[in-house]
């Protein structure tokens, strides 16, 4: 099995961005984390990051026929983009949606999550801890 991991705007400030809601961790020791577990689990991880929309829907049509499944964390545009969405329900590949802070305690614009239409699974508030369950999760069901 192979898996994509797919993070949205800002994550690549882990560690310096709000730590009392993302932790101290970076995003280098999210990386880090990500790839041990795949390592654990036996199967191939590819985790990427980007700040722009259109780059995300990129990501996402070009996993198809190369992945097995995604692992997403939209950030802000899990509550915007209707484009992320579109591009994840054409591809129909697996997908668990992410988020390291407890999406549902925090503002009420963060309550709406479009990308959770196409996703089997949603994993909020586990910290980096999160990925690693989306991982356990797809390499045992799908």
């Amino acid at each position: 099995m192979d898996i994509l991991v797919l993070n949205g705007p800002n994550l690549n400030l882990l560690g310096q961005r709000e730590p009392g809601i993302y932790g101290t961790g970076t995003y280098a020791d999210l990386c880090e984390k990500i790839e041990r577990k795949a390592e654990e689990l036996g199967i191939g991880v590819e985790v990427f990051q980007t700040n722009h929309e259109g780059v995300l829907v990129d990501q996402i049509q070009a996993a198809l026929g190369k992945f097995d499944a995604i692992v997403i964390n939209p950030a802000a545009y899990t509550h915007t983009s209707v484009a992320i969405l579109d591009a994840a329900k054409a591809v129909g590949l697996p997908m668990v949606e992410v988020h390291i802070s407890d999406v549902s305690k925090r503002e009420d614009f963060r309550q709406v999550s479009y990308i959770r239409a196409a996703c089997c699974k949603t994993i909020t508030g586990h910290g980096f801890d999160g990925y690693l369950e989306a991982m356990e999760y797809l390499a045992e069901e799908m």
